[in-house]
Formats: C-alpha cells, structure tokens, sequence
C-alpha cells in the first residue's frame, strides 16, 4: 500500500474506480481541475510516493525533482513511447521511478467517428460548419464500397479501423515503420508512403503522439480532391504544408483541436472539427479504469509493496 497517492488533475475514471483507489493508499488526493505549471503540480504531489495524471498536463523533471519521494506514477491515458509520453519517463527511469500507463481503451470510439464522418461526406447528410446542407462529396450519394482507402499507422486503432472500412467494401491499403504479415493476410496491401498517398482517395491517419509523417512533398503527392482523417493526439503533418494543401479542393476531419493543431482553422469551410473526443464513451471510461487500477495493483503485489510503514 502506498503512503500517499495524488491525483495532480482529473482522471476520468468512474466513481467506483475513484472509490477503490483507497484500497491502495493509506491517503488519497484527487484535485478536480488542470494544474497551471510545474510548480502548481509538485506543490500538488508534495510528499506523495504515487502519482496519478491523465493527458492534460506534462509530469516533467523539473516538478519530479522536487519530489523526492515519488516511486509511482500512473498514466490513465495513452502510454506508446517514451517520446510521445506526457511524463519525463527517461528522467523517472533515472530517479528509479516506476511509469506505467494503458492502452486501447477508446479505440471503438475512433471507428466508429471515421465510418460515421465518412458516410455523412459521401451521401451528403447533415450541415457544413456554417450551417448550409452538406452536398455530396460526388454530386451524387455513393457508398463506402470500392473506395480506395489508406490507413497511416497500422496499430491497434488503425487495425480495427482497416477492419471496418473492409467490411463496407472499401479497398485498403496501409503503411505504417514495418510489415504487418497478419494484416496482409486480410487483404490489406502494404504501400510505400507517397504511393499510398497517391492512391488513395481517403487517408486516415493513426498514429502515435507527436509523431509527424505529411510534409511538402507528402502532401504533394496525396495531391487533390481526397479526404484526409487524423485521429491521433496531435496533428500529423507539418502545419505550413497541411494549410496550403486544405486550401484546395479537399476535406480533413478531425475529432479535437488537439488533432487539428490550430484553432484558426476551426471555421474553415474543408475542416470538420467537432471539439469533442470521440474516444470518451461510456464504455472507454469503464476499460480504462479498469486498466488503471490493474496497473496500480500489479505494481504494488510485484515490488513488495504490500505491507508500506
């Protein structure tokens, strides 16, 4: 059992989970809204051994240096690498402090936003962001069926993605750092990235935080009149390159300003930008308190932590 476990913001889990988390600590802290800096956040943890934060703040080394008694920290949200983490994870490595977080836990969310947005272009339903009716993307109402549609970034959300674009009949090809021989076995066909690009009519990308794939001459070569997805945590192109390309005859969706990267592209007429987090539903708050408190407690049964004075 941990001394004293801090929640430094919300964590989005479900009041049962809330609940739970003192059956891990003699003492637990919850503060409800976003700390404002690192000071606001180690003044937070102060002599706190466990940390708890979700994806709205940075847990870095100048807040971790002031607090020395830290052992645990819980991301309750995305962890893929230590480059796109929201915590200094190499500097907690250093400090001898374990780092755990979860994934796929709002990844029906995400396919669901895609397939949902992709018929709605294609067929024509509902409004623009000015309030006008949506046309066609064709003229004409057309099916997702025959579509030739690229997917960045074949992880877990990419994959499940892949799987319902294939469903409704969609032609799909990927590319993503290495070959997915499972994926292929599917029927999805690996392509270089310019060639993807080149080919598809629809890209959705899915990738890790922070990491970056469009530039000049990608966007060159995704050329006009295509659709793009991001539905990652951050854009997934250089902004210079993706406002010259949204300018022409093209259409981008992305679920948040997170996604999208600048607010001054909300109201322009070929950006869907809802603001809201398609990977916040019931069902994902449920999966990911419960990986969080996996994580909390095979931490404390595997480093002895059981018994803490």
């Amino acid at each position: 059992m941990f001394k004293k476990l801090v929640a430094i913001e919300p964590l989005n889990l479900v009041p049962s989970a809330e609940k739970a988390l003192s059956n891990f600590a003699k003492e637990v802290i919850m503060f409800d809204d976003v700390p404002a800096n690192a000071d606001v956040i180690a003044q937070r943890i102060g002599d706190a051994d466990a940390v708890l934060l979700s994806y709205t703040s940075q847990l870095g080394a100048d807040a971790l240096a002031l607090c020395p008694n830290v052992k645990y920290i819980g991301m309750c949200c995305s962890l893929y690498s230590p480059e796109s983490a929201n915590v200094d994870i190499l500097y907690a490595q250093e400090r001898g402090i374990m780092v755990t977080g979860i994934r796929d836990y709002g990844d029906e969310g995400v396919v669901e936003y895609v397939i949902s947005e992709l018929v709605r272009c294609l067929h024509g339903f509902g409004t623009k962001n000015d309030g006008t009716p949506r046309k066609a993307w064709d003229g004409v109402p057309r099916e997702i069926t025959g579509l030739k549609a690229g997917i960045i970034g074949l992880g877990k959300s990419g994959g499940m993605v892949a799987d319902a674009l294939q469903f409704f009949g969609a032609d799909v090809s990927y590319f993503s750092r290495s070959r997915k021989p499972e994926q292929e076995a599917k029927g999805f066909t690996f392509m270089p990235l310019k060639e993807l690009l080149s080919r598809c009519e629809v890209v959705i990308t899915c990738l890790n935080k922070n990491t970056v794939l469009l530039y000049k001459e990608e966007f060159e070569a995704l050329g006009q009149r295509k659709i793009l997805f991001n539905t990652g945590l951050s854009p997934a192109w250089e902004m210079d390159a993706f406002k010259n390309w949204i300018n022409g005859d093209n259409l981008c969706y992305c679920d948040t300003l997170i996604a999208l990267g600048d607010a001054s592209l909300l109201n322009h007429p070929n950006i869907n930008c809802m603001q809201v987090s398609v990977g916040r539903t019931r069902q994902a708050f449920d999966r990911l308190s419960e990986k969080v408190l996996a994580n909390i407690k095979s931490y404390l049964e595997n480093n002895g932590r059981g018994d803490v004075a």
